[in-house]
């Protein structure tokens, strides 16, 4: 029943700190960024190219991507917007980039006085000028799981935005919680449903905590055939646009619950609860971490054996 492999993709640079007021320099986001590559993370979301009016924490995320170390293996990544924010993010060296679009209608409406599916049209000149550059393209189905607008979106909905994804030959596509509105039931549901459905898709899972439903919606995934989640160091985030909006799942407490089931991530614990230590130093408050607060279950028992040794 339980894969023996799950696939970790750190997002903190991007989604964990656009939210936060402090905005970090270029050498302080290289510094996490090299501590994620340490702890042996294979994908990671550097940033994204949006307007800098827009999202000022990601203004310099062009500097990021031109000053940062490169290692073999490792999947760099940037959230894009448009055609101007794929072009930015190739001319600066990236060759990996992520669609994203709202599939609640009245969340886009809102936001971009657009439908999903005028948005996603908008998607055509990005992947024609991907495909001449040797991009690689992956999608997000924001609000998959819940809207602040609209509440639960009907599967249909969701499936909708899939096969418009598919018609773009886009394979890689993420359901998000970007409203911390899933459940378990729905996770594991809906999880099932689209990889019966759509086989050919390569899934992930993007889930935020606002709720303290993280950690089980990621249990449902893997209990529907899915094994590739995102993290955010220290469990830092949250939408711009969406009130209330809490922080991702943090990638250290994913890990730590994973590794003690048995299940391997590839990832180095303690280097990971050290990146969330840093980060957490860096915006200068006390992070949504459990294992930061609490330590990892194996730190208990050691302790408590060196508490007996002594005696």
């Amino acid at each position: 029943m339980w894969p023996e492999k799950v696939t970790i993709c750190e997002v903190g640079l991007r989604d964990g700190l656009q939210n936060e007021k402090i905005i970090l320099s270029v050498e302080e986001k290289l510094e996490l960024l090299d501590m994620v590559v340490a702890s042996g993370i294979k994908v990671i979301e550097v940033g994204s190219f949006v307007h800098p009016k827009a999202v000022p924490q990601m203004a310099d995320t062009e500097k990021v991507v031109k000053q940062m170390r490169r290692v073999d293996g490792v999947e760099y990544r940037a959230l894009i917007p448009n055609l101007k924010g794929l072009e930015r993010a190739y001319a600066a060296g990236l060759t990996k980039a992520k669609l994203t679009v709202s599939v609640s209608e009245s969340h886009c409406i809102n936001n971009f006085n657009q439908t999903p599916l005028e948005m996603m049209a908008g998607f055509v000149p990005c992947v024609e000028y991907a495909a001449k550059h040797n991009i690689n393209v992956s999608g997000a189905l924001s609000s998959a799981w819940g809207c602040a607008f609209e509440g639960k979106i009907p599967l249909q909905q969701i499936e909708k935005i899939v096969r418009e994804y598919l018609k773009l030959g886009i394979t890689e596509l993420s359901l998000s919680d970007a409203t911390g509105m899933g459940n378990p039931r729905q996770v594991y549901e809906i999880g099932s449903y689209m990889v019966k459905t759509f086989p050919q898709v390569k899934w992930v899972l993007h889930f935020h905590n606002t709720r303290d439903m993280a950690l089980s919606n990621i249990v449902a995934g893997i209990q529907a055939g899915i094994t590739t989640f995102d993290g955010a160091f220290a469990g830092l985030g949250g939408c711009p646009y969406i009130p209330g909006a809490s922080g991702n799942i943090a990638t250290e407490d994913a890990i730590h619950m994973l590794h003690e089931m048995g299940i391997d991530t590839g990832v180095d614990l303690l280097k990971a609860i050290a990146t969330a230590r840093r980060a957490q130093q860096m915006i200068s408050h006390e992070a949504a971490s459990s294992v930061l607060k609490a330590g990892r279950c194996e730190d208990l028992t050691s302790e408590r054996a060196r508490h007996q040794d002594n005696k």
